[in-house]
């Protein structure tokens, strides 16, 4: 099993930032791949970016694309994302996803975060 624990999300202005962490503990040996999904009312949940731990390759949603980084230490198995220039709809709770060899793609996921962007 693999726990995530997320911290960092809030309320922001239009145009502020925020930066979220997602901790990995337990068998963290196997994860290969950590990002963040979201999902706000009354839409489908949306890939957001994500890292792979061996090359370092990130992939980014188009809609954040140049606005989010996302960035992580393999050594304390945690990811980090850095939002600037937020908008009103990145609001959304966000959650913090990983991928293990054992267990698979986007197997397991943290309690979530709300992130509130107001105009």
């Amino acid at each position: 099993q693999v726990q995530l624990v997320e911290s960092g999300g809030g309320s922001v202005q239009a145009g502020g930032s925020l930066r979220l962490s997602c901790a990995a503990s337990g068998r963290t040996f196997s994860i290969y791949r950590m990002g963040w999904f979201r999902q706000a009312p009354g839409k489908e949940r949306e890939s957001v970016a994500f890292i792979t731990w061996s090359t370092g390759s990130t992939d980014y949603a188009d809609s954040v694309t140049g606005r989010f980084t996302i960035s992580g230490d393999n050594a304390k198995n945690t990811v980090y994302l850095q939002m600037n220039s937020l908008k009103p709809e990145d609001t959304a709770v966000y959650y913090c996803v990983t991928s293990t060899h054992e267990k698979g793609p986007n197997a397991y996921w943290g309690q979530g975060t709300q992130v509130t962007v107001s105009s």
